[in-house]
């Protein structure tokens, strides 16, 4: 097992990595690298989509108008910003805020894969779709699935995602704010009490039957 030192060591190199493509198809005047901050060792990893304007300024993820609603939510439920890590599947900013392409998705594909590997969360919350859709799919609907956390199988590893609607989203419509909300109360109960969770295909496994379905590996804490 690794050290939180040795972890920190080899995420500082994926950020080197990631500065030395200079944003690969995203190159551009005054684009800068966001690789992602937080606790090497944390037990739980936020993806985002892609970095703005004031994350390209600051080189930090969810640093805007979002970030903020992110970093005040994490404080309302408890956490501290060290305990966590955030980061996002793009890790430059996409002209004009769009949303990302599939390429420039799968051009930072094996940078967040190693970040995952890496830190070893516990728990991934994927904010928005376009991180959603890195776990569970392009069929997902987040409508439908944000709330729900589900096993999956990813990288030959059982993987726990939280599929959450992104700040951003929160902050344009009053109805998925409230969602947002109860999403993260929800997160925060999932770790706090070990509350059952959903597999891939939905069914529902309560959280005495853990141990009997699929042993000690699905203890979340």
């Amino acid at each position: 097992m690794m050290t939180k030192d040795q972890k920190q060591k080899l995420l500082d190199e994926v950020g080197d990595e990631i500065a030395a493509t200079r944003g690969g198809p995203l190159k551009g005047p005054g684009i800068n690298p966001v690789a992602g901050e937080g606790n090497p060792d944390a037990k739980v990893m936020f993806i985002g989509e892609a970095p703005g304007f004031n994350e390209n300024e600051q080189r930090r993820p969810f640093v805007g108008q979002a970030g903020k609603l992110l970093r005040k939510t994490l404080a309302v439920n408890g956490w501290k910003e060290d305990e966590v890590y955030i980061t996002n599947i793009v890790k430059y900013r996409p002209p004009e805020n769009r949303d990302p392409t599939p390429a420039e998705i799968e051009f930072f594909r094996p940078f967040l894969d190693r970040q995952i590997e890496i830190i070893d969360p516990e728990i991934v919350v994927t904010l928005g779709r376009y991180s959603m859709y890195k776990f569970l799919g392009e069929g997902a609907s987040i409508s439908r699935v944000h709330g729900m956390p589900r096993k999956i199988a990813w990288n030959g590893k059982s993987i726990l995602i939280f599929p959450m609607f992104h700040p951003a989203a929160a902050l344009r419509q009053g109805a998925v704010m409230e969602q947002f909300e109860e999403d993260f109360k929800k997160l925060r109960s999932l770790i706090d009490k070990k509350e059952g969770i959903i597999s891939a295909d939905g069914e529902e496994i309560k959280a005495e039957e853990k141990k009997e379905k699929e042993g000690e590996q699905l203890e979340l804490i």
